[in-house]
């Protein structure tokens, strides 16, 4: 009856609007009040302990690390190299739209920055090659998901934190799902773009491609360093945050010239709010999951879900719904701290991967950045062009299609998910 007290207030308070930390604690310290099942000093530990991990400070570090590195002139970059690679075809700017936000997300890790830097460059040339706005902004609405898919990815450290899980693994493991969804998405651009007739306008060049490479080569390289140097044992995914972030103030300053120390320390202001935020999440986060170990909770949800089928895939598919309802109403970060211990025991009663499970849960809720209510890259994409919501809505349709697809493949298919992993081993 308590644990059920304390989930009821805990969603109440969130959909009140309360700030995230203050939703999940203040259940947990009124349950203790009524019912003061374990002494307040154990509390008090646990709240520390979520807190106290180094992991934890690779999150602003990569963070950091996207910002310096789109403020130092990256974005415009990483869409002419994309452009160079594609050329003339069939929905090729829409193609550009999508690798350049495969590229910026492996430099920011962050789905409405992906939406934000590579929508404000290609949306107008979209348009002006003959794009409908609204499928323009749909398609760069969609393709941000991948911010957050394709690694480094903060919804990957913060799920590594909660779950203990290896950063490094997982990160290597999302470059196959991201692929997956890429030429997915792709795909329905290309069957837009047939019907419509629209085709690319200047043929790709060898020279144009190296003159693009010569420029962006440093925007490329960061992500190999990050995942090379992790994966390579040189450094951990903590240390790889900060060469990051050291690599892209060396190339804004220096090579590209366009960081300023000013704009650097306005970053550095933002990020510090914003791991005060994570912070004031993670905290009650551990002491909720040790609640729910402690109340026999996981147990009594285990027995729900293995009472309805125990075959992997019906399980599976109904982990998929929870992500996805949750995802379309409360933001990534609670739904991963919250959800991800207690369907996880459920998804490795039917033999998951703790890996796996963080890639489907984390491609589960990339789909909810573009799924109303909660929707931030359909948010972010109208903010930057003016359009409302339910004209962008309908277009992105197709492409909400494809990413559930996406998710179902990678979810049944863990060879995609594990082809990498297996292939750097």
């Amino acid at each position: 009856m308590g644990t059920s007290v304390l989930l009821i207030g805990m969603f109440v308070l969130l959909a009140l609007g309360v700030p995230i930390g203050v939703a999940l604690a203040m259940p947990i310290l009124m349950m203790l009040v009524v019912d003061p099942f374990v002494p307040e000093t154990f509390i008090a530990e646990v709240f520390y302990s979520g807190v106290a991990n180094f992991t934890m400070m690779a999150m602003p570090f990569f963070m950091l690390a996207g910002a310096i590195m789109d403020v130092g002139g990256l974005s415009r970059r990483l869409v002419r190299i994309a452009n160079s690679l594609i050329g003339r075809v069939t929905g090729s700017l829409g193609m550009v739209a999508i690798v350049a936000c495969m590229f910026f997300g492996a430099v920011s890790g962050s789905a409405n920055a992906t939406v934000a830097a590579i929508g404000a460059i290609m949306i107008p040339q979209m348009v002006r090659s003959g794009y409908n706005k609204y499928y323009a902004t749909a398609l760069v609405a969609a393709a941000g998901s991948l911010g957050i898919i394709v690694p480094p990815s903060f919804p990957m450290v913060l799920y590594a934190i909660t779950m203990n899980a290896s950063v490094g693994t997982l990160f290597i493991a999302g470059i196959g799902p991201a692929l997956t969804v890429g030429l997915i998405l792709m795909g329905i651009n290309y069957i837009y773009c047939r019907k419509n007739n629209i085709r690319g306008k200047d043929k790709a060049s060898f020279k144009e491609f190296l003159a693009a490479l010569k420029d962006g080569w440093p925007a490329i390289l960061m992500p190999v360093i990050v995942l090379g140097g992790i994966y390579g044992g040189i450094f951990s995914a903590t240390e790889a945050s900060v060469v990051s972030v050291v690599y892209g103030i060396v190339i804004g300053l220096f090579y590209y010239k366009e960081l300023e120390f000013k704009k650097l320390f306005q970053m550095y202001r933002d990020n510090a709010i914003f791991i005060g935020g994570t912070m004031l999440v993670l905290a009650p986060s551990s002491a909720l999951g040790k609640v729910f170990a402690i109340k026999g909770m996981t147990h009594a949800i285990n027995a729900f879900f293995l009472g309805i089928s125990t075959n992997r895939y019906v399980i599976l598919t109904l982990i998929f719904g929870i992500l996805f309802l949750a995802g379309m109403f409360v933001q990534t970060s609670p739904c991963i701290v919250i959800l991800g211990p207690i369907l996880y025991n459920v998804a490795a009663s039917v033999g998951i991967d703790i890996i796996h499970f963080g890639i489907i849960m984390i491609l589960a809720l990339s789909i909810a950045f573009v799924t109303p209510p909660v929707a931030s890259n359909l948010f972010v994409a109208s903010s930057m062009t003016g359009l409302p919501i339910d004209r962008i809505t309908r277009p992105l349709i197709p492409f909400i299609i494809g990413l559930v697809l996406c998710l179902f493949i990678v979810g049944f298919v863990p060879q995609i998910t594990w082809a990498f992993v297996n292939l750097f081993s």
